[in-house]
C-alpha cells in the first residue's frame, strides 16, 4: 500500500504533462502517479504515460481508457488507486517540491501513528501566464494551523475563499464511503469533488505551505471566461448537481452548513454571470431556470441565496442592473485574480 496516491487526468497533454510528473517524482517510492489517458488522439500522450511506467515501475502507473472527460479520468484514478491517501494535479498544473516533502512527512505521521485524517488541506499559488504578481490563496484566516481540527474548530472563510482541487488532499476511503462519482463528459466537476465529500470529513488539519502551482491563463483553458459562456450548460448542470447533493439546510453543525451554503452561492452566482456576460436571450432564460430549479428543490436554501448580497447582485432588473453586476463581477475578479 502506498501513502499517496496522485491523479493526473491527461487529455491531450504531450507539451506539458513531463513538468507535472517530473515534479511529482520528487515524493519517491512511497507515492503512485496514476497518469490517467483520457482517449488522447492529437498527440503522444498515451506514449509518454507508457513511458514514464516502464521507467518508474514501482511508482508510475498507466491508465488508459475511452475518452470521459476529467471527471471520468479522476474516477479512474480513484478506482486503481492503492493509497491511503489521494490527490487530483492536473498535467498543466505541478507541485513544490519543498512543500511537497512537508505534505509526504506530514501524512506519513497520521499513518504511523494509526490516526485517522480524512482531509489535508493547504495553499495554492495562481501561475497565472504573463502576472508578475502570483497570488497565493492561503487559509489563515479560516482555518487552524498543524492541528487536527473538526468543522467546529473553523474560524472565518472570506469571500472568494475555497478549498478548491488544488488546495485538498482527501483519505481514499473516505471518497469511497461518500459515493463519489463524477459525471462523464462534464467540465467544472472539480465542484463536486470538494463538495460531495465535505458532510462525511470529520478530521481535518492546514499545513501552511505553498505546494500547489495551478497554472491559469492559456486560451484553451476551461477556466477561460470565453470558454466558460461557451460551456454554460455544464456549469449550470455541475450546480444543480450540488444543489440535488444534499439538503444542506438540514446539516447538523453550523460552520459546515454555513460553508456549504456560500459554496453554492458561488456557484449559483458564476452561472449567473455567465449568462449576463453572454448577452444572450436564451442564456438569461436558462439563468431564470437555475434559480427557478433551487425554488422547487430547496426553498429555504433559495430564500437565503437568492436574498443574499451576491443574489440580489446578479438578480437586479433590466438591461441597466445587468451592466451594474457585470462591473461588480469585474471589481471582484481583479481583486481576487481568478481568470
Amino acid at each position: 500500500m502506498k501513502l499517496l496516491s496522485i491523479a493526473i487526468p491527461c487529455y491531450n497533454s504531450a507539451a506539458y504533462m513531463h513538468h507535472c510528473i517530473e515534479t511529482l517524482l520528487t515524493g519517491g517510492e512511497e507515492v503512485e502517479i496514476l497518469i490517467v489517458d483520457d482517449g488522447s488522439v492529437k498527440d503522444n500522450t498515451a506514449e509518454i504515460a507508457d513511458e514514464y511506467a516502464r521507467k518508474y515501475p514501482g511508482i508510475c502507473r498507466a491508465i488508459h481508457q475511452e475518452n470521459g472527460g476529467h471527471g471520468e479520468a479522476v474516477n479512474a484514478g480513484l478506482r486503481n488507486a492503492t493509497g491511503v491517501y489521494f490527490k487530483v494535479v492536473d498535467s498543466d498544473d505541478w507541485v513544490n517540491e519543498e512543500a511537497y516533502r512537508k505534505i509526504l512527512e506530514t501524512l506519513r505521521g497520521f499513518v504511523y501513528r494509526n490516526e485517522t485524517l480524512d482531509m489535508l488541506i493547504s495553499n495554492f499559488v495562481y501561475e497565472k501566464q504573463g502576472a508578475k504578481h502570483k497570488k497565493v490563496m492561503n487559509y489563515r484566516t479560516a482555518l487552524p494551523k498543524d492541528k487536527v481540527i473538526g468543522w467546529s474548530d473553523v474560524k472565518v472563510f472570506m469571500k472568494g475563499q475555497y478549498i478548491l482541487m488544488h488546495s485538498v488532499i482527501y483519505r481514499t476511503e473516505l471518497l469511497r464511503q461518500c459515493g463519489l462519482e463524477l459525471p462523464k463528459h462534464t467540465f467544472y466537476v472539480d465542484n463536486i469533488f470538494v463538495y460531495q465529500p465535505l458532510p462525511y470529513v470529520k478530521t481535518m488539519y492546514y499545513l501552511d505551505v505553498n505546494f500547489y502551482r495551478y497554472f491559469i491563463g492559456r486560451e484553451d483553458q476551461s477556466v477561460n471566461e470565453q470558454v466558460m459562456i461557451g460551456r454554460i450548460d455544464q456549469q449550470i448542470r455541475v450546480t444543480k448537481l450540488m444543489i440535488d447533493c444534499y439538503d444542506i439546510t438540514k446539516l447538523n453543525n453550523r460552520k459546515l452548513r454555513h460553508y456549504m451554503m456560500q459554496y453554492l452561492e458561488i456557484m449559483m452566482t458564476i452561472s449567473s454571470i455567465l449568462a449576463i456576460r453572454s448577452e444572450t436571450e436564451e442564456n438569461l432564460q436558462k439563468k431564470k431556470e437555475l434559480w427557478q430549479y433551487l425554488k422547487q428543490k430547496n426553498f429555504p436554501l433559495f430564500l437565503r441565496l437568492r436574498w443574499g448580497f451576491l443574489g440580489q447582485g446578479v438578480n437586479l432588473p433590466g438591461k441597466g442592473g445587468r451592466k451594474v453586476s457585470v462591473l461588480g463581477y469585474k471589481i471582484t475578479q481583479k481583486f481576487y485574480g481568478f481568470n
